[in-house]
């Protein structure tokens, strides 16, 4: 190997291990606030990858339509918990933001799809119809058992996986799909080649971590998903909704996760089934991270992109169980060193 070739593998490290940044740090986020381990993480990766390109292909996505059907659902259990004190002035907020709202999405859809949307609508869309789902699965599927254990949360994610696995399948189709470059364009510094995309993955990458932390340490919100993530039971017993954490929470993951499919989609081909590996490997860093450090899972992710390419340089067919072998030490190291600790009771 010489020097250029080792440049070009570390630049691809990077790209790739930016994308595992953001995901390793959702996951981090999801867990931190509502202790559920977020394997449908990859799956808002997909969703978000391939409604954005069924867009900008003139095509319909069926995610718009999941998105009012999740949202009927959970105006159904909103109704339902406020079966016994009907306050008038909740049941309209929920109406409008669980019926209405993808309703007008679901319209504007199929409005700009017969008119052949730019590239800036197909994101802005992909964007607010993967944010709706993953805040209606929150609403469904894990706000019913948010306080049960983290073994049960962990069931429910992997139905929930499972569920918008075949979704996807229903929705996509078994081909893959590629999507139109968000930046177009490239240039060269030496011996490296830098594209238009690679250059977008790493100015989101960063706006994003930055943007994520102005939002921990200055807003309100922001120190209310902290205060969550510290102490739930002290946080309710402060005032602090930790329903409403656990919906921005998973706000901001399905955000993360439809965003970094959009920046994947131009580079490579994606299939229904793809996020599950991709979110795997930001899973990888978050452990490295032990789920609770933001700083140390992004340097992870940076590691495991490098790691993965060069393992695809050295042994291609091996790649998968080198990155993944990754976390062997670290849990081997985790065991001897942390204490028994029970689960949190509240």
């Amino acid at each position: 190997m010489n020097t250029t070739i080792m440049l070009f593998l570390v630049q691809d490290g990077i790209t790739n291990g930016a994308i595992y940044a953001l995901l390793g740090l959702a996951l981090v986020l999801v867990f931190a606030v509502t202790r559920v381990i977020l394997i449908p993480q990859g799956e808002f990766v997909t969703y978000g990858a391939l409604t954005y390109a069924s867009l900008a292909a003139g095509q319909m996505p069926g995610t718009a339509k999941l998105a009012l059907a999740l949202g009927i659902g959970a105006f159904g259990f909103d109704l339902f918990v406020a079966r016994k004190a009907l306050h008038g002035r909740l049941i309209l907020r929920s109406f409008i933001i669980n019926i209405v709202l993808p309703a007008v999405v679901l319209a504007l859809t199929i409005y700009f799809v017969a008119e052949k949307p730019p590239v800036a609508v197909c994101i802005a869309l992909a964007l607010v119809i993967v944010a709706m789902i993953g805040v209606y699965l929150y609403r469904i599927a894990f706000q019913p058992l948010a306080h049960t254990s983290v073994l049960v949360l962990l069931i429910a994610s992997v139905g929930v996986h499972l569920a918008l696995q075949g979704l996807g399948l229903l929705f996509f189709g078994a081909e893959g799909q590629r999507g139109p470059a968000v930046l177009s364009g490239a240039f060269t510094a030496g011996a490296l080649r830098f594209t238009g995309q690679s250059i977008t993955v790493y100015a989101i990458t960063i706006a994003f971590i930055v943007g994520l932390w102005l939002f921990f340490g200055l807003t309100l919100y922001g120190k209310a998903l902290r205060a969550t993530a510290v102490n739930r039971l002290g946080a309710r017993l402060a005032g602090i909704r930790t329903t409403l954490s656990g919906q921005i929470a998973f706000l901001l993951a399905s955000v993360i996760g439809a965003l970094s499919g959009i920046m994947i989609v131009p580079i490579t081909t994606l299939y229904y089934d793809s996020g599950f590996l991709i979110g795997l490997k930001g899973f990888v860093a978050a452990i490295i991270g032990g789920l609770v450090s933001y700083p140390l899972t992004a340097v992870a992710a940076l590691v495991v992109g490098i790691v993965e390419a060069f393992s695809s340089f050295y042994a291609s067919n091996y790649k998968e169980v080198i990155v993944f072998m990754l976390l062997i030490p670290v849990l081997l190291l985790r065991s001897l060193a942390a204490p028994a600790v029970e689960e949190e009771k509240d």
